[in-house]
């Protein structure tokens, strides 16, 4: 092949060359652009991670609140349920007792004790006046007894009653707060739902992304290989013309020579001044002036 026909083939070859930069240059652009969405959809999926694990700390935390509050619930209620049981117990026995209740009231029970205690402190009485006394302070006292016993008994159960009404008060506390708490775990569960399938669809598109990104590196590199093979070839076929034309240029230089030595030999028969370049090449050649 010529380096005329050489030539012709790097141009033609140039122009290959240079379409399969653009295809490779479009190609590697459209894996960047891939790369990059990719690479924002990957964070935006870490940072959606993240969040996803704070809500569920707090929907965790949440949900242990309303566990305890459940729990104190359930306390209250069997406290309450303890209590309204030994009412019932205490209303039984006051029931009984109350069969057992002098007619007369608790005041003038114990105001006749009182009249009675004075009278046997302050008048004197026979042996047989002071036993009848004392014998009916003990009748009057064992009356009493009875009232005091039922008021011990209505008390008590007054007073569970008052417990179970400030319990009562604390359940509906614990109830309305329990309430509060397990809608706050619902708005939260709902949110880290979201933020879940936030992250699926963006790990999602992340992957399509990266599968174009594949693509385009796959489609690529036949191309590249394609490119440095055509550039391979540009550059031995340039190699080959460079060492025709330094063929050439130095079998000129020869001929040029053997031209310049054969008119400075005709100069120097016909005994002519030689030129400077003259003299160096007829030296050369090992001919003098005086040869």
């Amino acid at each position: 092949m010529s380096a005329q026909q050489k030539t012709r083939t790097i141009k033609e070859i140039d122009l290959k060359l240079a379409s399969l930069r653009d295809e490779y240059d479009s190609l590697q652009n459209s894996a960047s652009e891939s790369a990059e969405k990719r690479n924002k959809l990957n964070e935006r999926f870490r940072s959606l991670r993240d969040e996803i694990q704070q809500l569920k700390s707090e929907r965790d935390e949440i949900n242990n609140k309303v566990r305890e509050l459940k729990e104190r619930r359930n306390n209250i209620a069997a406290g309450v349920k303890e209590k309204i049981l030994q009412i019932n117990e205490l209303n039984e026995k006051s029931r009984s007792v109350a069969k057992k209740r002098p007619r007369r009231s608790h005041e003038d029970l114990k105001e006749e004790v009182e009249s009675i205690d004075w009278q046997i402190q302050t008048t004197s009485h026979t042996l047989e006046e002071d036993k009848e006394l004392v014998g009916k302070v003990k009748e009057l006292e064992d009356e009493l007894s009875v009232h005091r016993r039922f008021e011990r008994l209505r008390k008590t159960v007054n007073e569970l009653r008052t417990e179970i009404a400030g319990l009562k008060v604390e359940s509906q506390r614990c109830h309305q707060a329990l309430i509060a708490q397990a809608k706050k775990s619902q708005e939260t569960h709902a949110k880290m739902l979201t933020k879940v399938q936030e992250a699926k669809n963006a790990k999602t598109e992340a992957d399509v992304f990266h599968k174009q990104f594949l693509e385009a590196k796959d489609k690529a590199k036949p191309i590249e290989d394609q490119i440095v093979n055509i550039t391979r070839e540009i550059r031995h076929l340039k190699g080959e013309i460079h060492a025709k034309e330094e063929q050439e240029k130095k079998q000129n230089e020869n001929e040029l020579r053997q031209t310049l030595e054969e008119k400075a030999r005709e100069k120097l028969k016909r005994g002519e001044k030689l030129s400077w370049q003259e003299f160096q090449l007829l030296s050369e050649k090992g001919f003098t002036t005086q040869g």
